[in-house]
């Protein structure tokens, strides 16, 4: 038996605009849950959907409401390349107004991030095929907060809404 792999890291690309949320799932309802997730979370939200398929046709399968981020959760999709994983791209909305509904789709395995960071996926590669190692989700700490950062926080905060 083969015990070599090899490991990428891809950098996923995501727009000033945008939020990602990469997961892991396990069937292809996936991506028919997800939208019903997402479609009835928010009335202005916009989101594109795409899932690897990991049997059969191994097909990206995609849906949403936006082509332009079916086509960035695409891309995405594609470029990670690991079974049965998925990107959702986000606009006009915060994955915390919608993590709690994809966790609880009967499908969903795990969520690997939601970020508007910079993000990189660190992949195995092996010969049968590819899987998600972890991800590397914005930059290092520079320091410690203090009492001005504080309180730039919760303005942001009550600024967006999330706190009064």
């Amino acid at each position: 038996m083969e015990t070599n792999f090899r490991t990428k890291i891809v950098r996923v690309d995501i727009p000033p605009d945008c939020n990602v949320i990469f997961g892991h799932s396990h069937f292809i309802k996936t991506v028919e849950d997800l939208y019903e997730a997402l479609i009835s979370s928010s009335p202005s939200l916009k989101f594109g959907i795409a899932f690897c398929e990991a049997s059969q046709k191994r097909l990206i399968r995609t849906d949403g409401n936006s082509e332009e981020l079916i086509k960035l959760a695409s891309t995405a999709a594609f470029d990670v390349a690991c079974g049965h994983s998925f990107f959702i791209y986000l606009k006009d909305g915060f994955p915390i107004n919608v993590l709690r509904r994809i966790k609880e789709s009967d499908e969903v395995c795990r969520i690997f991030c939601a970020t508007a960071n910079p993000l990189e996926v660190i992949v195995a590669e092996t010969h049968q095929g590819r899987g998600v190692l972890g991800v590397v989700d914005g930059e290092p700490p520079l320091g410690v907060e203090g009492d001005e950062d504080k309180a730039e926080r919760n303005e942001f905060l009550r600024k967006i809404g999330y706190k009064r």
